[in-house]
């Protein structure tokens, strides 16, 4: 009725009719046999206990599991690691959350990458933690052999509780690589989650997830910290792209379609051993915030809603990721936003982050909404802020005065069950004090259960207590292979809106092509690293040499291609205070802007000025047509916001708008070797002007520029070629 299977690191049991089981053959957990059937004792007692039973209905193993628990053991279910990355690269993922291995660096260390780290031992064995974030990882296979250590270690520990590994989306491209050669690569490519929106397609959404689920799976991940479905009504918010956009309906289209693809065990029709979570955030939308400002940072830290349209936010959660139609029901998690979402909560009258507010997560999602799911914050709310512009600080937003341990309690009131970017156990368990303290230990204790019982849940219904580990032979075979890199290409394809063409597209192959390269001023990244001024070269010469001959000067081309990307700049400095967010290339101040911020008066940037550090990007199409009119002049701008194109369009021939694309489906538009399909999941604003006069909660509000040939640029347009 089974068999048994020998792998690198564990064995694997096949049943005839029962699910696959994983043990590590050196975690000391043993097999038991009933029925003819065979069991994990992970507890090692030599019974079958009720959890460990995979007949019994989930809610009854998760019960038994919640009743056996220690609140030190389930003060560590509720733990969610700092980023972990298992590269041996130099990417800044790397360089900043890279752990040491038996005290010294991986460039000192003689074993292998795939060993865990002192950092994710003590994680372990010492916080209790049973919930990490994977970052960066030299291959699949790496990620596949380090997942299977990851969990033979957690296996050896108490009850045996597996890890439950997420990730961040994973799927962007690289512009340098070819479909052709990366077919078979280490993973499938896809657009930006807004490129996904500009297909205006849930079928191609749905195929995503349903690819990236078995990619992730393969992996060893079984929780995906997506999709972003926070409605993108304030168009200078830096976390835009990463949105569907800012149509309602289309967005809770695309995240019904996101959650069922990643959620649902085809063969199950429902939860399974191929099912991944779906976290979906940020709770209830972080797209108002005020002036585009971002609340990753102190200076971001307010969402509002000056046109009283609170509840358009939660449509995209309660009519698409609550509503799920293939199985699973709803999203099995939701992150709230950092963001103080300011005077919205009227009960209480608390303006404090969304992971803090009662108001949100237990009034309004848990009672009203009857969401049972779990609720994890986002990464860090209860450390300290020290700097305004501080990307690896804490997010205390609004109980800045708590300290860390009244702020995980206060978290723990208002209804969450996890804390993100958190290994650290005590102050969790010196919160469970303070509620036994308040309500008595059996009565907080009850509430300790509640939040193991939800994350226990996630945990069993996507199979890990049977299997957690993966088949690294077919982690290789799985990720990156053909069929998926050609559907992940298609949606780059589809992705592609043509805004203007003055006759000039397709353009012939084997052309003479220029293309200028960019400047970019000094900037910081998101961590606060210093870039310094470099220029870019934004083509591979040896891809664009397949399609057409790249020439040195513009006096020898046929036609002028210049690729941009949307204006970028941050809305505060260190020495200035707040700045303006533009959308613009030219310098821009703000003349027409509140005179007094809404949720903090002094926040104002009015009459201040600002310019974005790849100005010239912009700039430079007008410069090129003013020296050669008779060149025709092609623009592909990579748009992580909507762009006022008043500086562009009127020297474009031609405009091409990509969201996260290889060169190569870029060069396949331009030669007409495709059509183009996308469309805009937004509007594209006429000027700052409207930008300033849109209330930042009102989806599509601005008035649309309009070209040269009559074409307005607004939700939804986009030119067939």
């Amino acid at each position: 009725m089974y068999t048994i299977e020998k792998k690198e690191q564990w064995q694997k049991v096949t049943h005839e009719s029962g699910p696959v089981l994983g043990v590590a053959l050196d975690s000391g957990v043993k097999l038991i046999e009933v029925d003819g059937l065979m069991f994990k004792d992970l507890n090692k007692n030599g019974t079958l206990d009720p959890y460990e039973d995979w007949r019994l209905p989930i809610e009854e193993r998760v019960n038994d599991l919640a009743k056996r628990m220690s609140i030190e053991e389930i003060a560590g279910l509720m733990l969610y690691s700092k980023h972990q990355s298992v590269s041996s690269g130099n990417d800044s993922f790397s360089k900043i959350f890279g752990g040491t291995y038996n005290g010294k660096t991986f460039a000192d260390y003689d074993g292998e990458i795939t060993d865990l780290t002192d950092q994710q031992i003590d994680f372990l064995e010492k916080q209790k933690v049973r919930h990490f974030l994977l970052t960066a990882v030299d291959s699949p296979e790496v990620s596949g052999k380090w997942a299977n250590n990851l969990q033979a270690a957690s296996e050896k520990i108490g009850l045996g509780i597996p890890v439950n590994l997420s990730s961040d989306p994973r799927h962007g491209t690289s512009a340098d690589t070819e479909f052709n050669s990366g077919a078979g690569g280490d993973i499938s490519k896809w657009p930006e989650q807004l490129g996904l929106a500009a297909t205006f397609n849930p079928e191609t959404v749905k195929t995503f997830g349903d690819i990236a689920r078995q990619e992730y799976r393969a992996l060893g991940i079984a929780t995906a910290l997506s999709p972003q479905i926070d409605l993108a009504t304030e168009p200078r918010w830096m976390r835009f792209d990463g949105t569907f956009g800012e149509g309602t309906e289309l967005v809770t289209d695309l995240a019904r379609a996101y959650c069922d693809g990643f959620q649902t065990t085809p063969d199950a029709q429902g939860w399974g051993a191929e099912s991944v979570n779906a976290m979906v955030k940020h709770w209830p939308g972080g797209g108002s915030g005020e002036a585009g400002r971002d609340a990753h940072y102190g200076y971001g830290k307010y969402a509002v809603y000056p046109g009283k349209n609170f509840d358009e936010h939660l449509k995209p959660f309660v009519n698409g990721a609550f509503a799920l139609t293939d199985g699973t029901k709803k999203a099995s998690a939701v992150m709230p936003y950092y963001t103080i979402s300011y005077e919205i909560d009227q009960k209480n009258h608390e303006n404090v982050g969304n992971g803090y507010s009662r108001y949100l997560v237990t009034d309004l999602l848990r009672e009203t909404y009857q969401y049972d799911g779990v609720v994890c914050t986002d990464w860090n709310i209860t450390k300290d802020a020290p700097k305004m512009d501080e990307f690896l600080s804490g997010k205390p937003w609004g109980v800045e005065e708590l300290s860390e341990v009244e702020r995980h309690y206060k978290a723990l009131l208002a209804g969450v069950d996890q804390f993100g970017g958190n290994n650290e156990i005590q102050p969790v368990l010196e919160a469970f004090k303070m509620g036994a303290a308040e309500f008595g230990e059996a009565a907080f204790t009850e509430r300790f259960r509640a939040s193991a019982k939800r994350l226990l849940t996630n945990i069993m219904q996507v199979g890990l207590f049977e299997n957690p580990y993966v088949d690294v032979v077919e982690t290789k075979a799985t990720v990156g292979q053909p069929e998926f890199m050609a559907a992940g290409f298609k949606a780059q394809l589809e992705s592609i809106v043509l805004l203007k063409n003055k006759n000039i597209l397709p353009l012939a192959t084997k052309q003479k092509v220029y293309v200028p390269k960019n400047f970019r001023a000094e900037s910081k990244n998101w961590f606060g690293q210093t870039i310094d001024a470099h220029e870019v070269n934004p083509i591979n010469s040896d891809i664009l040499n397949k399609y057409y001959q790249r020439v040195t000067t513009p006096e020898e081309s046929d036609v002028i291609l210049c690729f941009a990307d949307s204006p970028i700049m941050t809305g505060y400095d260190t020495e200035k205070g707040y700045l303006p967010i533009s959308l613009q290339y030219q310098d821009y101040t703000a003349k027409t802007s509140r005179e007094k911020a809404l949720a903090d008066p002094e926040r104002t940037y009015y009459e201040k000025s600002n310019r974005p550090v790849n100005q010239q990007e912009g700039l430079q199409v007008k410069a090129l047509k003013e020296q050669y009119p008779n060149k025709p002049i092609i623009v592909v701008m990579k748009m992580t916001n909507p762009t006022i194109l008043s500086e562009i369009e009127p020297y474009a021939d031609a405009i091409l708008v990509e969201f996260g694309v290889q060169s190569q489906a870029i060069l396949e538009i331009l030669s007409g070797k495709q059509p183009t399909k996308g469309r805009l999941p937004f509007q594209l604003p006429t000027n700052m002007e409207t930008v300033e006069a849109q209330q930042e909660d009102v989806p599509l509000d601005m008035t649309p520029y309009v070209d040269e040939l009559g074409n307005i640029y607004d939700y939804g347009f986009g030119l067939k070629s």
